[in-house]
């Protein structure tokens, strides 16, 4: 059972607080009569109608996509940059990113058609892990290493505890790899890390996002979740224990 103005926002007539204004004008039916109460709930079972046309609801769809560089994470762009959305042409439901990748940053990113699902993901009280592994300029010492996992200042705030690990490092070109692992989601925040302790970013992919990762994927390839997924997904959030 959901909300009645949520059924409506999610079906694309009009955002929620306008759906909350059809429902108090009396322009929506739930079953062949006219619901006012904001309060109520429907199944997807009943037939709600919004100024007599009855509403289509769509299957609910969750997408994990290998996203390339070069790619902007949203549904459109006004610069006319291609966007995710280009690389679905064969779903026709409404899916838009759950958070966001960076234009120069490739890999994982899922998206979707449920909002709370999304909603529950991105919030930073659930700690969902996310994998990233990244090619930046120079050595870094275990200190530094230590320094990420500890937290750095940020001009927004001191980053949560991650986990940092040296893949490789190549003293004659003076280049590293460095998987980071954090759960929070502030923008461009893997950058600005490595950029605090002197060790800027050249090239960026995330990984994992905590149990599902980019297996058999290229850049570009998508893959929908199985049901077991999109259940293990919520249940890491709910009960708080995607750091594990």
């Amino acid at each position: 059972m959901e909300r009645l103005q949520k059924v409506i926002a999610q079906a694309g007539i009009a955002s929620r607080r306008k759906a909350e204004e059809l429902i108090a004008e009396g322009k929506v039916k739930v079953n062949g009569k006219i619901v006012r109460e904001l309060g109520t709930k429907v199944s997807a079972n009943d037939k709600v109608e919004v100024n007599e046309i009855p509403l289509e609801r769509e299957e609910k769809i969750y997408i994990l996509m290998y996203k390339p560089r070069g790619v902007i994470s949203a549904v459109k762009d006004d610069k006319n940059r291609k966007v995710v959305i280009d690389f679905l042409p064969e779903i026709k439901e409404r899916v838009y990113p759950i958070g966001r990748l960076d234009y120069d940053t490739s890999g994982l990113l899922l998206l979707t058609n449920d909002g709370e699902f999304a909603n529950l993901l991105m919030h930073p009280r659930y700690e969902i892990n996310k994998t990233y592994v990244a090619k930046i300029k120079g050595i870094p010492s275990r200190q530094s290493l230590k320094q990420l996992e500890k937290g750095v200042k940020l001009e927004d705030g001191i980053t949560a505890p991650a986990k940092a690990k040296l893949l490789s490092a190549d003293k004659k070109t003076q280049k590293s790899i460095v998987e980071l692992t954090i759960h929070e989601g502030k923008n461009r925040q893997v950058r600005r890390m490595f950029e605090a302790i002197g060790h800027p970013v050249q090239k960026l992919k995330r990984e994992r996002y905590a149990f599902l990762n980019l297996h058999s994927l290229n850049a570009g390839e998508s893959r929908e979740l199985s049901p077991h997924e999109v259940k293990q997904l919520r249940a890491l959030a709910e009960t708080g224990t995607g750091l594990q």
